[in-house]
């Protein structure tokens, strides 16, 4: 796997559709080709302390933000042919299916990997496959962990590393 778009969700509350930001690294060819993040008005718009405690991330961050639809409409053409990648897919395919729900939109039937999935079977021997656990393994250094680019740029890594296996 050396053409994908690696794409993270972060969400404000526990429905999936409370996203508030998107991160998204393009590779192409084990290149990155382009890196993308954007913060998000959520649905419903209000932030458990959990997940503001999780990632930073509060109302005042996102309340001037574009709800979801606008922010999509920016870069998906970027993602046309591309297979999307996330660390734990369920989660991140589950908020992209939420949301397009939400707002009544077409979802295109996205191809999603999941690179949890992925290092479980390449790095069977670690204590977990947490995203930070196996981007440490790889020898990526996440510091932002649970920003989304900085998370859509560790799965990157991690399944460019896999692929090369």
């Amino acid at each position: 796997m050396q053409t994908f778009a690696a794409i993270d969700f972060e969400t404000a509350n526990k429905h999936r559709s409370s996203v508030c930001s998107v991160g998204v690294v393009i590779v192409e060819e084990g290149e990155i080709i382009d890196r993308i993040y954007r913060l998000i008005r959520p649905a419903p718009n209000f932030y458990s302390w959990w997940a503001t405690k999780i990632h930073g991330l509060s109302h005042a961050d996102t309340r001037e933000e574009p709800e979801f639809p606008d922010v999509w409409e920016e870069f998906r053409h970027k993602l046309t042919g591309f297979p999307l990648v996330a660390h734990n897919s369920p989660f991140d395919e589950g908020c992209l299916r939420a949301v397009h729900e939400l707002y009544g939109m077409r979802y295109p039937n996205y191809q999603f990997s999941c690179t949890c999935r992925m290092a479980k079977k390449c790095f069977p021997h670690l204590v977990n496959h947490k995203l930070h656990t196996v981007a440490a393994h790889i020898g990526f250094n996440l510091e932002n962990h649970h920003h989304a680019l900085a998370d859509a740029e560790a799965c990157a890594e991690i399944a460019k590393q896999i692929s090369m296996k």
